[in-house]
């Protein structure tokens, strides 16, 4: 924990300040249909274009059922799609490897995965999928996939600030103007800046590379075959939009899709970017700017406190390795890119799993128990700190309005959430969006680890074994994509549970936090009183925090407690608590 990494700390929370009072003044505009950006004269004909030709009306609003069916439409539409790209890919172009048709039950997989914003990878990309696989199939999904969190999002919040409306905006509008004035443009940029750190950006064939082989006494030519392909365009998607999925199987750890310090740095800048933004988009739109600032600090203070864990964790190394006279100073590199060390390995690893991301520079299955317990225990707590776009957003006000509701019910008085009543129907949804994620992980958890389909995929026993499994349900139904690895997940079963845990964690707590927004949209205000919750200050800070862990930690710290911690105390050699 040397100095360098604490200012870097320090850089990277300041930078991420600083940009999210302007992002969120853009997210205002892009999210108002009315909004004005300083990119209209080039974007707005093509988005006059695209209602045109969809038959989209942009002045008509629609109710949170009409919101509802019309992502799930479409949803169900673009994932047909990509199921068809997958499955005959040999037939369609840009293949110049040749690569066959994905099995269905990995088609299935994947096209879900990316319809879901979750990006969970059963293949290796450069080992299974053609450049236009890539661009048309999963590139695609995460533009459309990215663009649907943020415009839920929007809909919750529009359902906050009005009142007595049935309406909560247009999702076709809200989906076409996030990807043409937010997500297209800055991916352009980010593009060519990741082109400049020397990422690729081509559509050659794959290149066979010889080099010489000093393994052996006398040094011989070898062979290397060196993935190609449209690289930089799909990573610029995969972060800004908190995909994660990689174009190599290597991913954010492979020098082509991560070159260089600084590509690094803004990989990690770049998950969070619209996440934060989101939270000053919130409070301009309720007019309570101290209310989006306040939640802002406390996603800050639950990734900084997680943070710590997993640094402290991973530079504390393991007891057996230092038994064995490696140095206890260099804390645990195993698994871990030595480009970036252990302090931007533990750094990304809670940032993208803070975050529905996904992508990893490092290994998670080799992290210290604890530090591996972090992103483990971060998606657990439904990916809110900052969360995905837009779906971090709507998750943390999920866990508002519980946390409202029960200071409300300590004090023996309605609740109320900015000028606004919370009712016994906001609750069920409310409570109903957290048990779609609790029961899907908790459930085929179980399932997996007392089947012989879900053993058979291990590679290692007891604990950690439990926590792979664990890991794996978790990361399917928190949409996040990444793994603990150690685990053969590319089998039928595995595939086809871990996608309806995807499909669960993502539109079945999609529905209700729009029929919260719409429910939320036709009360009336009320004028506030001194029974009223602040929902600023230190006070809301703490209450929110609390409700957030006390959630997160009677849910799963049982599971959590046969898996990490259990594996902890066998790393310690502290045998005396069994």
């Amino acid at each position: 924990m040397d100095v360098h990494a604490w200012l870097q700390l320090f850089l990277f929370v300041g930078i991420l300040l600083a940009f999210t009072k302007p992002l969120g003044v853009y997210l205002v505009s892009v999210l108002d249909s009315n909004g004005k950006t300083f990119i209209d004269p080039v974007v707005q004909p093509l988005e006059r274009l695209l209602y045109r030709v969809l038959g989209i009306d942009s002045t008509t609003e629609q109710t949170w059922k009409q919101y509802a069916f019309s992502l799930s439409a479409f949803s169900l539409v673009s994932l047909l799609f990509t199921y068809a790209i997958l499955r005959l890919q040999h037939f369609l172009p840009l293949n110049p490897q040749c690569f066959a048709p994905v099995s269905p039950d990995l088609a299935f997989n994947t096209a879900v995965s990316f319809t879901t914003n979750t990006n969970w990878q059963s293949y290796g990309g450069e080992s299974t999928l053609s450049y236009f696989s890539q661009m048309a199939g999963l590139a695609l999904h995460n533009f459309i996939s990215a663009a649907a969190g943020i415009a839920v999002a929007a809909a919750l919040v529009r359902g906050i600030a009005r009142h007595s409306m049935r309406t909560i905006g247009n999702f076709w509008v809200d989906s076409i103007r996030v990807t043409l004035y937010l997500l297209l443009p800055i991916c352009l940029i980010y593009s060519l800046f990741l082109v400049s750190q020397g990422m690729i950006q081509n559509f050659q064939s794959y290149v066979h590379a010889t080099h010489i082989d000093h393994s052996i006494k006398e040094a011989t030519a070898g062979s290397q075959l060196i993935a190609q392909g449209p690289m930089a365009s799909q990573v610029a998607i995969k972060m800004i939009g908190t995909n994660g999925g990689g174009f190599m199987n290597a991913n954010a750890s492979h020098p082509y899709e991560n070159p260089t310090p600084l590509s690094n740095f803004i990989q990690m800048l770049s998950i969070l970017l619209i996440p934060s933004g989101m939270t000053y988009y919130l409070g301009r739109t309720v007019r309570n700017q101290r209310h989006g600032w306040f939640i802002w600090g406390s996603m800050l203070l639950l990734f900084l406190m997680a943070f710590m864990v997993c640094w402290w964790a991973e530079a504390a190394g393991n007891p057996r390795l230092h038994a064995l006279g490696i140095d206890p100073l260099s804390g645990t590199m195993e698994g871990k890119e030595v480009r970036f060390g252990i302090f931007n390995s533990a750094l990304f690893a809670t940032i993208t799993t803070a975050a529905s991301c996904g992508a990893v520079n490092a290994m998670h299955d080799s992290f210290t128990p604890l530090g591996g317990l972090v992103p483990l225990f971060n998606i657990q707590l439904g990916e809110i700190v900052f969360g995905g776009v837009g779906a971090g957003l709507y998750g943390m006000l999920v866990f508002v309005v519980l946390a409202v509701f029960l200071c409300g019910l300590m004090v023996g008085r309605t609740p109320e959430y900015l000028g606004k009543k919370i009712e016994a129907y906001d609750v069920k949804m409310s409570v109903l969006a957290m048990l779609v994620l609790i029961f899907s992980i908790l459930g085929f958890s179980a399932w997996a680890a007392t089947s012989h389909w879900g053993l058979a995929g291990l590679n290692n026993r007891g604990p950690h074994g439990l926590s792979e499994i664990l890991y794996a349900f978790t990361s399917a139904a928190g949409n996040n994509g990444s793994a603990f690895a150690g685990l053969n997940a590319n089998t039928a079963w595995f595939n086809a549970t871990l996608g309806i845990g995807m499909l669960l964690g993502r539109f079945f707590m999609i529905v209700p936090v729009l029929a919260l927004a719409g429910n939320m949209a036709r009360k009336k205000m009320i004028p506030a009183s001194e029974g009223s919750l602040p929902v600023a200050g230190l006070t809301f800070m703490v209450i929110l925090i609390g409700t957030v862990l006390i959630v997160g930690a009677l849910t799963f710290f049982p599971v959590l407690s046969l898996g990490p911690v259990v594996e902890h105390f066998l790393m310690t050699g502290s045998y005396i608590l069994y």
